[in-house]
């Protein structure tokens, strides 16, 4: 299944100007929630390169707790906080989902 996540971007940074927020869409295993698949819009392929790596195989049923953590460890840009709220979000719609609640 397809998450999708948004969060504003700083104002300063250059996806700001581009999209003003940053979009993360992740492909979820919807038994266990594994992230399979992840694309963001983050200006530098570098930046979309590590948060795809940082996330790839973790498991939303897990919480986000731990991925939040490997984010701040790994991801040093402007856009950290964004890429945080966006990952936030997605792991609410997981929740949502897996309790049969409305997306």
């Amino acid at each position: 299944m397809l998450i999708t996540g948004y969060a504003r971007l700083p104002s300063t940074i250059t996806a700001y100007k581009l999209y003003e927020v940053v979009g993360v869409a992740v492909e979820v295993r919807p038994s266990d929630g594994e992230i399979l698949d992840v694309d963001c819009s983050l200006a530098t392929s570098v930046a979309r390169r590590i948060v795809r790596e940082i996330a790839l195989g973790y498991r939303l049923s897990d919480g986000i707790e731990e991925l939040v953590e490997k984010i701040e460890r790994r991801y040093c840009g402007s856009a950290r906080k964004a890429v945080v709220m966006a990952f936030r979000a997605i792991h609410e719609k997981y929740v949502a989902y897996r309790q049969g609640r409305a997306l």
